[in-house]
């Protein structure tokens, strides 16, 4: 195969992969565009979604633990078209309006087959796609790609939620049309992707063990403290991410935006953001500072800042258009963190053999916020109504940035130290 059609095939690819990861996630993320809803029609506190997060957050990380193995041993081909099929089936029973009990049930259903099958093996297979100089980018237009598609599939269920009269009926309405289209993007990803190459014999010629092989991978992914590194920074990252979400009702409660707009507000905070941030983020990585890891840095700093600003301001008195504009601002930086936090685990030099149990090793600690940042962001509000309260949660986003500054300081220092290793064997094989 000549390099252009390996380059073609290699972006055709990457945009299959978009469109399956920006689909399986809209059920069990229904509280970005339908957060007040959800409060309305399932009866449920901020505490309560809160806490459905964090059940969801929780089989999440015991499931990063499975994927380790899982994610090396079969074919996104398959892994990838059962998750689609799984999340959709369990919105069908969603659609229902079922007790909090049974919410808590179906949102951990939810992270099985979106955490545990699909999401990992995405990851692996996008760092499979790109050379280690362009895994900024690749990444950057996986998040740029997914936030399209997010856009278009959420925008288009708020429609169908106000068609049906933005009540109960309209928010089944929106979670029915969500089943739908997963189950069809299922089929679609099914028929367009290929299978992985599965290595059966090793470099001696002999028959392998594919699931010793893929727990052995496992197990050495776990002794290397560079992934551990990695894992925290994303962590850092993404518990200011989950912050991000309660922008949502603070407009509402502060500013009294009205619900439609509430709802627009969260598709262009959630995925509309990734357009911009995506490419942004990989632009800077790799073209401007030539390092995720150094970015990551950066940008830390400027959310620091940022946040600090943004407390200090008189929301009582300020009009709803620039409390919007800043909010989207000071989401654009966190979704350029996004788009890159994953390459640095090729810029610390994780082999790729094992690049399955490494996702899911960094997945496991670095989504680990999701099993109590929302639960403890959701009761700082409860506990503390108004502006009170959610000065609690953007201190807390900022104290979260300063841990994501120190460890990818330490992050940026083990690159350096990778590099000019290389850079001296490199210089001593020239010699000889």
């Amino acid at each position: 195969m000549n390099s252009q059609n390996k380059n073609t095939k290699k972006w055709f690819t990457l945009a299959v992969l978009i469109l399956g990861g920006g689909t399986v996630f809209k059920l069990s993320s229904l509280k970005d565009a339908f957060y007040v809803p959800m409060m309305k029609y399932f009866h449920l506190t901020h505490t309560q979604i809160g806490l459905t997060l964090s059940v969801y957050a929780f089989i999440q990380a015991c499931g990063y633990i499975i994927s380790m193995y899982i994610v090396d041993r079969f074919s996104k081909k398959k892994l990838m078209p059962i998750s689609l099929i799984g999340v959709g089936v369990t919105g069908f029973y969603l659609a229902t309006f079922p007790s909090f009990n049974e919410i808590l049930i179906i949102w951990a259903l939810f992270a099985i087959f979106t955490e545990i099958a699909f999401w990992p093996v995405l990851i692996k297979a996008v760092r499979l796609l790109g050379d280690s100089d362009e895994q900024g980018r690749m990444f950057g237009f996986l998040e740029a790609g997914r936030g399209v598609v997010d856009t278009i599939v959420a925008f288009t269920a708020l429609g169908i939620f106000q068609w049906l009269g933005a009540g109960g009926a309209g928010l089944r309405g929106a979670i029915i049309f969500f089943s739908v289209t997963m189950i069809v993007i299922s089929i679609i990803l099914y028929f367009l992707l290929e299978d992985d190459v599965i290595v059966t014999v090793d470099e001696k010629g002999q028959k392998v063990n594919k699931n010793k092989a893929a727990l052995e991978g496992a197990l050495k992914a776990i002794k290397m403290p560079e992934i551990w590194v990695v894992a925290f920074t994303i962590f850092s990252v993404y518990s200011v991410y989950i912050g991000l979400t309660y922008f949502i009702p603070f407009l509402q409660d502060i500013y009294g935006i009205p619900v439609a707009l509430v709802g627009v507000y969260g598709v262009i905070n959630q995925y509309c953001l990734k357009m911009l941030g995506g490419p942004i983020g990989g632009f800077l990585a790799d073209k401007k500072f030539k390092s995720p890891s150094k970015y990551l840095r950066v940008a830390f700093v400027a959310s620091i800042i940022g946040m600090f600003i943004f407390i200090l301001l008189p929301h009582q008195h300020l009009n709803v258009y620039l409390g919007i504009t800043f909010t989207l601002a000071y989401g654009a930086i966190i979704f350029t963190q996004r788009a890159v936090f994953f390459a640095t685990i090729d810029e610390v030099g994780i082999p790729k053999e094992i690049s399955g149990a490494a996702v899911s090793v960094a997945c496991l600690i670095g989504y680990a916020p999701s099993m109590f940042a929302f639960t403890l962001y959701g009761s700082m509000l409860d506990q503390s109504p108004g502006i009170v309260g959610y000065r609690h949660v953007f201190l807390t986003m900022i104290a979260f940035s300063v841990l994501g500054l120190i460890i990818s300081s330490y992050l940026v220092k083990i690159v350096n130290k990778k590099k000019a290793l290389q850079q001296n064997l490199e210089g001593n094989l020239t010699k000889d």
